[in-house]
C-alpha cells in the first residue's frame, strides 16, 4: 500500500510539473482541439471561395493590410487597398501587432473612397476589416460602385471581437442582419452567410486567453498554478464535448461571419 500511495504522488508530481511547464500546458490545451481554429476556419472557407472565382478575375482586398490573403489570388489579378495608417502600435489600447507594413499596397485610400473607374472589378474581397471602418455603409455602398454586374463580393466580419487595433475600432462585431438588411437595399443579391464556430468555440477561445489576460489587466505576475491551469483544462474539455453536440449555438454567438453577395444587374 505505502508503494502504491508512493507511486500516485510521484506521479502526481510528474502531472503538476508538466501542467506547470508553459510549452506542455499550451501543447494540452491545443491538443482539447477546442477555441484554437477561428483563423483556420477562416482560412480555409476563404481559400475554396476564391478558388470559385474564375481564373484571370481581377480582385480588389480592400483594407488589405500585410497582403497575407494575396497567396489564395494566384490565378487572379490581385490589386490591393488600404488607409495605411495603422503602424502595430495605435494608441496602445487593447490587442495590438507591435510592427505592421504598409510598403507594398498598390492603392493607399479611404475604404468608401478608393480612386478607381466604376466597375473596375470582377471580385472584391474585405477579409476582417468591417470593425475598423467607421462608415460600413459608406464601404458596401462604394463596393457596388466598384463591381461590375454580378461581380462577387466576399466578406469576413467578427460577430464579436476584443479591443484591437485600436484607435481603429469602431464595432466589436457584426450580425447576419445587418448584411441582409445593408446588402440587399444597396443592390446586392447574397449568395452565402454562414458562421464560422458557435458559442462553446467562442468561449473556449477566451479561456485559452484567459491567463494572458490576467497578467495584462489583473496585475497577475506569475503563471496560474497546478489547480488553476487544471481547471481551465478540464472546461475546455467540456467545451469540447459541448461544442461537438451543438445544434445551433452560433445563432447566438460565434467567432465570425462569411459572407459572399452578388452586385445585381443594374
Amino acid at each position: 500500500m505505502r508503494r502504491i500511495n508512493s507511486m500516485k504522488r510521484i506521479f502526481s508530481r510528474s502531472k503538476q510539473n508538466d501542467i506547470l511547464n508553459d510549452d506542455v500546458y499550451a501543447e494540452k490545451m491545443h491538443q482539447i482541439g477546442v477555441g484554437k481554429d477561428n483563423r483556420i476556419n477562416r482560412e480555409r472557407w476563404l481559400q475554396k471561395t476564391l478558388k470559385s472565382i474564375k481564373k484571370g478575375s481581377t480582385i480588389l482586398d480592400a483594407g488589405a493590410g500585410e497582403l497575407q490573403y494575396k497567396k489564395y489570388c494566384k490565378h487572379l489579378k490581385y490589386i490591393s487597398q488600404d488607409f495605411a495608417q495603422y503602424d502595430g502600435q495605435g494608441d496602445e489600447a487593447g490587442l495590438q501587432m507591435g510592427g505592421w507594413d504598409n510598403s507594398r499596397l498598390d492603392i493607399v485610400s479611404d475604404i468608401t473612397s478608393i480612386p478607381r473607374k466604376p466597375s473596375s472589378f470582377d471580385a472584391i474581397m474585405c477579409i476582417e476589416v468591417f470593425e475598423h471602418i467607421p462608415d460600413p455603409v459608406g464601404a458596401i455602398k462604394e463596393f457596388k460602385r466598384l463591381l461590375k454586374a454580378r461581380g462577387k463580393l466576399v466578406l469576413t466580419v467578427p460577430t464579436a471581437s476584443l479591443t484591437h487595433f485600436a484607435p481603429y475600432y469602431f464595432t466589436a462585431g457584426y450580425s447576419k442582419y445587418f448584411f441582409e438588411h445593408h446588402l440587399i437595399n444597396n443592390g446586392f443579391l447574397i449568395k452565402e452567410i454562414s458562421y464560422n464556430g458557435g458559442y462553446f468555440d467562442y468561449v473556449a477561445q477566451e479561456l485559452i486567453r484567459l491567463e494572458d489576460m490576467a497578467k495584462q489587466y489583473a496585475a497577475v505576475k506569475t503563471p496560474f498554478g497546478f489547480e488553476t491551469r487544471q481547471s481551465i483544462l478540464s472546461l475546455l474539455s467540456e467545451l469540447k464535448a459541448l461544442s461537438l453536440s451543438d445544434s445551433g449555438s452560433s445563432e447566438l454567438l460565434s467567432y465570425g461571419l462569411h459572407v459572399v453577395a452578388e452586385k445585381g444587374k443594374k
